[in-house]
């Protein structure tokens, strides 16, 4: 398994340098990926793995996430932005091409839109970034997870101490996990307090992709609970000449369940894109 490397980098709006923490495999045109939330690079490993041998696959923890810095702030889609922008410049990886996932592909999308220039292609996997309304309210019942008070932990040991007579351990074992990683997590916390409301979603960028002329690869689930089918069909209809592939199948969880698919799809599509740029 490939060791995590750190690096330090400023942000725009910052003084002070943040670490960097990323993976990296393999030799020759650069892969830039970019987990989903709650995730990190480790969650690519498969991927990199399949593809270290055709390509230079980078790993990078989001700002917030993994083993990169975890300031205490307010995280939007431009301060992941800045990160990986400033990132890239550090290690020099541009043009390269980006593959994201969840929201990952959201701020993928956005740094295109932002630095096209340093874009070769964007491998969109299961994209966040589109605005959705209907998920406003979808999880209301999670929401005193987020309030940072003992009551709720009180709440969810008598919760927990019931439901292992109703067979429902596991499920609160899960509210508990969740609970520790979004008050553990600053960026996951602030990404769901922030966003409660539908006039909160200021930044998806459905109104902008018709702006980005770039070789764009848009692969999703037709089975994902998570980020609906129409969100990448949204993608692949707004941005010119994309190509959208639909598998079979598969839910939201495409880079741990189907990395042959995708390193195939992926392989195959940016060895073509290399061929013709000759």
């Amino acid at each position: 398994m490939t060791q995590t490397q750190f690096c330090q980098i400023c942000l725009s709006s910052s003084s002070e340098p943040d670490q960097a923490a990323y993976r990296m495999l393999g030799h020759g045109t650069p892969l830039l990926f970019l987990h989903g939330f709650l995730g990190s690079s480790r969650n690519w490993l498969p991927l990199m793995e399949r593809l270290h041998s055709q390509f230079r696959c980078i790993g990078l923890d989001l700002l917030g996430f993994g083993d990169s810095a975890k300031p205490v702030r307010r995280y939007d889609i431009a301060t992941e932005v800045d990160f990986v922008q400033q990132f890239v410049v550090t290690k020099a990886l541009s043009p390269a091409y980006i593959v994201g996932y969840s929201l990952g592909g959201w701020v993928a999308v956005a740094y295109a839109l932002a630095y096209p220039a340093a874009v070769k292609g964007l491998i969109l996997v299961a994209p966040a970034g589109i605005r959705d309304d209907s998920f406003c309210g979808r999880y209301n019942h999670l929401r005193p997870l987020l309030w940072r008070t003992p009551i709720v932990d009180w709440g969810l040991h008598l919760l927990q101490t019931l439901a292992g007579q109703f067979g429902k351990a596991e499920m609160m074992s899960q509210f508990w996990q969740i609970r520790r990683e979004l008050l553990a997590n600053p960026a996951a916390y602030s990404f769901l307090v922030d966003r409660l409301r539908p006039e909160d979603a200021i930044d998806t960028v459905e109104r902008l992709i018709d702006q980005l002329d770039l070789p764009t690869l848009v692969v999703s689930g037709d089975r994902d609970a998570t980020i609906p089918l129409w969100h990448s069909e949204t993608y692949a209809k707004g941005i010119a000449g994309a190509q959208l592939v639909v598998i079979p199948g598969a839910d939201h969880a495409l880079p741990q369940t189907h990395v042959e698919e995708l390193g195939k799809l992926i392989g195959q599509w940016v060895k073509s894109l290399d061929a013709d740029q000759i």
